[in-house]
């Protein structure tokens, strides 16, 4: 008993008493549909490929990929966020494999919506780099720069195929100047106007990309400093934001997640309509190395950054934890 009655009158700790207790007052909820999975689809082989530096993630057959989706839809998952690996010697300078009718991600594209149809959101990743021999976003000029406006020439032939072969959204993720513009007229042009835009409004140049390269057997020289951000930015974002919702955006993304929760709150501040993150290949295998090591609590530490994307503001989280988390969700709400 102190001599100051009943001090100190404010007691937060009241609130986190029991699991009920912290469970009823929780501000920030996470919910299967929050969630959006991104999957990696290999042209030519028979079996899944695991991906040695994101494990549990794998190169899905055509096959394995229908089964992917259908237990995503099942667990609660709102969408599947589609990337196309073709064999390497359909790469060529111009990546005329993403623009294929018959194209690996075009032909996954149909498989998908053949499986789940319209219950299950499919978004398909738009952009060169899966299928161009350099592995650059875009087309080069005769310096060896990216030339943009080449580019999205490119890029809107991309969505019209991605749109043709079914896709719900497509996410132009090159982060060349115009791409939103570009995109909504080609697929306005061929009467697709259903058919919504996922921004890549910022979209780092971040170290944390590394697994994904492994993931869709990139063949990048170089990098990508000079048309994806500067990690040192936040008004470049808030520009860059101004300018996809200008050109159509439909909805808008911030990635990586996590080192970049500033920005996705200000982004998430400054808008009306949904926002999403994602949570990149580099920040999965963290926690999944750590885990592996037995250094931190796997399940505690997917839902502690997940909450934490979801309190920053992020509508829509994909993550390559989507299915697994949502179908823990669904268990844990009985």
């Amino acid at each position: 008993m102190n001599s100051y009655g009943s001090f100190p009158g404010a007691r937060p700790r009241r609130l986190r008493t029991t699991p009920a207790m912290r469970r009823m007052v929780a501000e920030t909820r996470l919910h299967p549909a929050d969630l959006i999975l991104p999957a990696f689809v290999r042209e030519g082989i028979t079996e899944p490929v695991p991906i040695q530096a994101m494990p549990g993630v794998v190169q899905h057959t055509r096959d394995t990929l229908r089964k992917a989706a259908a237990e995503a839809l099942e667990a609660g998952v709102s969408g599947l966020m589609l990337f196309g690996v073709p064999e390497d010697e359909k790469k060529d300078g111009a990546g005329t494999a993403g623009t294929d009718p018959d194209g690996i991600l075009q032909v996954a594209i149909r498989d998908v919506k053949a499986e789940v149809g319209d219950e299950l959101i499919i978004m398909s990743d738009l952009c060169l780099d899966e299928y161009t021999d350099h592995g650059h976003c875009g087309v080069l000029d005769a310096d060896g720069r990216v030339d943009n406006d080449a580019t999205l020439e490119r890029y809107a032939e991309m969505a019209q195929v991605q749109a043709d072969a079914g896709v719900h959204v497509v996410g132009p993720s090159g982060m060349m100047d115009g791409q939103v513009g570009v995109v909504r007229d080609a697929l306005d042009t061929i009467g697709k106007e259903d058919v919504s835009i996922l921004a890549y409004t910022a979209k780092y140049s971040s170290a944390f990309y590394g697994p994904f390269r492994e993931a869709v057997g990139s063949s990048l020289r170089g990098d990508r400093k000079t048309y994806q951000q500067d990690p040192a930015n936040l008004r470049e974002s808030m520009r860059e934001l101004a300018l996809d919702l200008e050109e159509g955006a439909d909805m808008v993304m911030v990635k990586p997640a996590g080192p970049y929760l500033d920005v996705l709150a200000k982004v998430a501040e400054s808008v009306d309509v949904p926002v999403a993150a994602y949570q990149i290949s580099g920040e999965y295998a963290m926690v999944e190395a750590a885990a592996e090591k037995g250094w931190i609590d796997r399940d505690r530490a997917i839902f502690e950054t997940l909450t934490g994307i979801r309190r920053a503001g992020a509508k829509m989280i994909l993550t390559y934890w989507a299915t697994e988390v949502a179908q823990k969700l669904s268990a844990a709400r009985g």
